[in-house]
């Protein structure tokens, strides 16, 4: 996959310079004395660098999470979350989370698949916590066990 189908995929604007490769190079603060950055090719490091300059490639953390949706996340799920590149920050993804456990809530479930967009939750309704995630990817295949409802979103 090229960069730009990522960036295009995850509705990140293009931050990448388009000049030759001295302009991956100038100006980048994490080389070593190799030309490589700490965390491997100039390619990934350049990347990396330009996600976290657009916002979008920072692990996330329980209590953040929590904080913001009013949802509580298992340490596993944050670790999915992070692992998987689950983006949960834009398009309300958040408060629809929150959402739809009040509406799982309401119609009685104690354990929900809740599906948003290309994410999958499995939800501890009752407990008020998510306990996995899974992206489009990992979805395939897979079968969910022990829930009692599936919320859409």
């Amino acid at each position: 996959m090229l960069i730009s189908e990522y960036l295009q995929l995850r509705n990140i604007s293009s931050v990448i310079p388009t000049g030759g490769a001295s302009d991956l190079t100038a100006g980048r603060s994490e080389n070593t004395e190799n030309g490589t950055a700490a965390g491997g090719t100039p390619f990934a490091a350049e990347l990396k660098k330009q996600l976290d300059a657009a916002g979008r490639l920072t692990d996330v953390n329980a209590e953040e999470l929590s904080e913001q949706s009013g949802v509580d996340f298992s340490k596993h799920a944050v670790e999915r979350i992070n692992e998987r590149g689950i983006d949960l920050y834009t398009d309300g993804r958040l408060e629809r989370l929150s959402k739809a456990v009040s509406l799982a809530e309401e119609k009685g479930s104690d354990n929900a698949l809740i599906l948003i967009d290309r994410a999958a939750f499995l939800v501890s309704v009752k407990n008020n916590k998510v306990i996995t995630t899974v992206n489009t990817e990992e979805m395939t295949g897979n079968i969910f066990t022990n829930i009692d409802s599936t919320v859409i979103m």
